[in-house]
């Protein structure tokens, strides 16, 4: 099927195409709501070379949704069952990638870690995303250098995703 959607652990050739992805949507998405400091701190974060060093070494996961030869989201995920970053390329929102992405991620967390759930940080844009896919407010809504954030968790389901 041309547009299908298929959703793959990242190779390291994936790092700089995801990582650009990333830094468009957090600009048409959140960077208005973070403000400068904000913005130049998410910048920091994802073109840092210390986290890419970590990718590579397999410390930090990351799996992508790959429509053709274009890559259209990722997920992140770090300290065995944390969603550091997920982000879904505009033109494919509301088509279940976060949703799939999620699923895939958590069944890793739980398959390779044994965890039993799954926590995020939520940007303001994602939060009623997360909601509705079954993650729980665990504090208010904070800020910190710049970066507007809830904290959430979800369990890990027996029918999460299948890892592949």
């Amino acid at each position: 099927m041309e547009n299908e959607v298929i959703i793959r652990k990242a190779q390291m050739s994936d790092w700089e195409e995801t990582m650009t992805m990333t830094w468009r949507t957090f600009l048409k998405f959140e960077a208005r709501e973070y403000g400068e400091e904000g913005t130049k701190n998410f910048r920091n974060f994802i073109t840092d070379p210390l986290l890419r060093r970590m990718f590579l070494l397999g410390t930090y996961h990351m799996y992508v949704a790959v429509c053709g030869d274009k890559i259209v989201g990722m997920v992140t995920l770090r300290d065995k069952n944390h969603i550091s970053l997920l982000f879904v390329d505009e033109a494919y929102h509301r088509q279940g990638i976060g949703r799939r992405l999620i699923d895939i991620i958590g069944a890793f967390s739980k398959e390779e870690y044994g965890k039993k759930e799954i926590t995020v940080n939520a940007a303001p844009y994602g939060l009623e995303f997360y909601k509705r896919i079954g993650f729980c407010v665990t504090s208010p809504k904070e800020r910190r250098d710049g970066i507007i954030y809830t904290s959430m968790k979800k369990e890990i389901g027996e029918s999460d995703g299948k890892i592949i």
